[in-house]
């Protein structure tokens, strides 16, 4: 059966309800954190994620006729119906389907029997706050499809169909961190990912620490080009140092490649060679427990997102700062940039009061409200017969 909470209550509600039939499986990804290497997993950099207990829901079944129907709890009395064996990327306000049909296809590529699938979608999960609500949708689609139409894949496979979907209909060229995150997540873990590998290290998370998300409210689209700018500028500055990611260069290699770079590509290679090497002082301070040393990591991380990768705004650097006033180990903007969240780490017995208090001040300082959450890590998406 489905969990008993209200967002999975509803989407089988309104499936039963718009589609008229019976249904057969559901799934649910959870959301992910970074605590570090934000803007490195397409440099085949190390990142630091862990799904946490925000979801995406699905709700399915397949169909005789050769269709893709598509609704979600957002839009009740909306349903999207497109040719199977046709699926295009949808532009508007049915973009968001891209994230699941472009799975779809991906799966049909791949030699599964897809007769035709009706899903309904639900969510608590925040899109556009840095929470990978792409890579869940993504997720809940590639397992229902698994789940429905006897077609296994091991979570890899799956994560890279999930990005190849991101890519080639959202239009997004993000890395693999994501999809990986959300499909191979612990329960009280991190998983510290090579992207150049796709080796992966568990590394528990020490109970005494809340990982706190704060949702600044500004929505990002990383598919408007800012993203896949960096992108560009992170492979004109690869070209100039020889080399085929910025993985291969060094932080020395970059500084005394100043000149050769110019002042935008040199502060694009600083940040990324910088926090590949803040990847590995944070996970080397998380198994040693080393609170205080995670914390200033996580201080510089935001402090050369927001100079030398210019993705933050004055809205995520105005949390970051309030951050350091509430005694928060450390702070950082979270996720693509432009918009969306910040990510702390407090003391477990702060955790109220930060949260009370973030939100107070921010809404003392502009009059805007922000939303807040102590978020836990848990395990990854996962599909079952209803």
């Amino acid at each position: 059966m489905i969990d008993h909470d209200t967002e999975s209550a509803q989407c089988l509600s309104l499936f039963r309800k718009n589609f008229k039939s019976t249904p057969e499986v559901y799934s649910k990804a959870p959301g992910r954190i970074n605590f570090i290497g934000e803007h490195v997993d397409y440099q085949q950099g190390v990142v630091l994620p862990s799904a946490i207990n925000k979801y995406i829901y699905g709700v399915a079944a397949s169909l005789e006729k050769p269709i893709v129907r598509l609704c979600s709890t957002f839009n009740k009395e909306k349903i999207i119906e497109l040719p199977l064996k046709s699926l295009t990327p949808q532009k508007g306000e049915d973009s968001w389907t891209n994230y699941i049909i472009g799975v779809i296809d991906g799966y049909l590529n791949k030699g599964a029997a897809i007769s035709g699938i009706e899903i309904m979608i639900g969510s608590n999960l925040p899109s556009g706050a840095g929470m990978s609500s792409s890579a869940a949708l993504e997720s809940v689609a590639a397992t229902i499809v698994e789940k429905l139409f006897n077609f296994q894949l091991d979570p890899v496979e799956r994560a890279r169909i999930c990005q190849n979907a991101e890519h080639q209909f959202a239009g997004v060229p993000c890395g693999i961190m994501d999809q990986i995150a959300v499909n191979l997540g612990v329960e009280g873990k991190t998983l510290e990912i090579d992207c150049q590998n796709l080796e992966i290290q568990e590394i528990p998370i020490p109970e005494s620490i809340s990982i706190i998300v704060v949702d600044s409210k500004v929505k990002h689209s990383l598919a408007e080009g800012e993203y896949a700018i960096r992108k560009e500028q992170c492979e004109e500055a690869c070209s100039i140092l020889g080399v085929k990611s910025l993985r291969q260069a060094s932080l020395e290699m970059v500084l005394k490649s100043e000149e050769q770079l110019g002042g935008t590509l040199f502060k694009r290679a600083r940040h990324v060679t910088s926090e590949i090497l803040r990847v590995k002082k944070f996970s080397e301070a998380l198994k040693n427990n080393n609170l205080k040393l995670m914390g200033n990591l996580l201080w510089e991380s935001h402090e050369s997102l927001s100079n030398d990768f210019e993705v933050s705004c004055s809205e995520l650097d105005q949390l970051v700062e309030l951050a350091k006033t509430l005694n928060a180990y450390g702070s950082r903007i979270m996720g693509g940039g432009f918009g969306g969240s910040t990510i702390s780490l407090v003391d477990k017995k702060d955790e109220t009061g930060f949260l009370d208090q973030i939100k107070l001040s921010y809404y003392n300082a502009t009059g805007h409200d922000i939303d807040a959450w102590a978020l836990d890590s848990v395990g990854a998406t996962a599909a079952k017969r209803i």
